[in-house]
């Protein structure tokens, strides 16, 4: 009990320690050789436990909590990299532990870049169906003066904006998701082409107080784009909030599954979670996508939810137990000095 308790313990601070290291630092520092030393003491001795103490096995609440440990502990070992390779040798199960896949849109792959910079394949393929950015609304216009004047204009095409007796006002009339222009000779036009492709823009017009009208286009990826003569330089500025992958599994020459992903929504196919974890800023061309086996899954999530069984039967039944037979013993001794009396 008490090489358990030294080891609980211990575990609080590492687990204190391993959130200051970032996410690959502590995956690292987590799946040492000490640490795996440690996890499988850990393991071993709750094992041991069950046999050591009988009460644990008499006792429904401990039994569980001490199981569901045991089962998050081997679950989470055999879903590490050394777990990988421990199932490959002993049962010929060839997984992808993690890696990457990048995949421009309209296309397919089924290679995955592991984090030693190898590659391994897929028994079926991914293909970038549709790539999507989403951006929190308004998106604005930022105009600002040499003098250090400044204005957020909220992107609403038509709307006139003011800036005042000296500046005049502004006006937001077309915007583009893809901005092009076709010089035809001396012929140019403008227009807001289909995907592939993104070159997004405003196209503004400023009216001067003294009627003069100007019209200038605002690229996002492109700011301070100005002509000499120009009072003002602007920016067109958009936050994203969201980006969304459709994907399609094709397996056999066949589509069999297809899933519109986005953070924290991966999708689960043939063992594997495709979660979005980059795309392309400048175009919006590819994605790039977390490939996470699930092997140990299932064992996580069945100690986790024996574990929650446990902790409630062991101290919230006990509670209402508790709280029954006091009730229970105040009223009989009620009732007895109210007939003594």
């Amino acid at each position: 009990m008490w090489i358990a308790l030294v080891l609980i313990i211990l575990l609080i601070f590492l687990s204190i320690y391993g959130a200051f290291l970032g996410s690959q630092r502590a995956k690292n520092f987590f799946n040492s050789l000490p640490l795996s030393v440690y996890w499988l003491a850990l393991a071993a001795v709750l094992t041991t436990g069950l046999t050591a103490f009988r009460r644990l096995v008499r006792i429904p609440g401990l039994l569980l909590m001490h199981i569901g440990c045991i089962l998050i502990l081997t679950g989470s070992m055999w879903a590490s990299a050394a777990g990988h390779k421990l199932q490959k040798q002993l049962f010929g199960i060839d997984k992808i532990p993690t890696g990457t896949m990048t995949i421009y849109e309209g296309y397919r792959e089924n290679h995955v870049t592991l984090q030693n910079g190898k590659q391994s394949k897929l028994p079926f393929s991914i293909g970038l169906k549709d790539f999507q950015l989403e951006y929190y609304q308004p998106e604005y216009l930022q105009i600002q003066t040499s003098q250090g004047q400044g204005w957020n204009v909220p992107v609403k095409t038509s709307e006139e904006f003011p800036l005042g007796d000296d500046f005049g006002t502004v006006t937001i009339i077309r915007t583009f998701e893809n901005f092009k222009m076709i010089i035809d000779g001396d012929k140019q036009t403008i227009i807001d082409a289909p995907p592939p492709g993104s070159n997004p823009a405003l196209e503004v017009q400023i009216k001067d107080a003294d009627g003069t009208v100007t019209t200038r286009y605002v690229f996002e990826r492109f700011p301070g784009h100005i002509h000499p003569e120009d009072k003002f330089l602007m920016s067109y500025h958009r936050v994203i909030s969201d980006y969304i992958s459709k994907l399609q599994v094709i397996k056999d020459g066949k589509v069999v599954a297809e899933k519109s992903i986005e953070v924290n929504h991966p999708l689960h196919f043939g063992g594997y979670h495709f979660y979005q974890h980059a795309y392309d800023a400048k175009a919006g061309q590819y994605s790039i996508f977390m490939v996470v086996s699930d092997t140990g899954l299932s064992l996580v999530y069945a100690g986790y939810l024996m574990l929650g069984i446990g902790v409630f039967w062991r101290f919230r039944l006990r509670g209402f137990r508790f709280w029954h037979l006091f009730t229970k013993r105040s009223q009989d001794t009620y009732l007895q000095k109210s007939k003594g009396e």
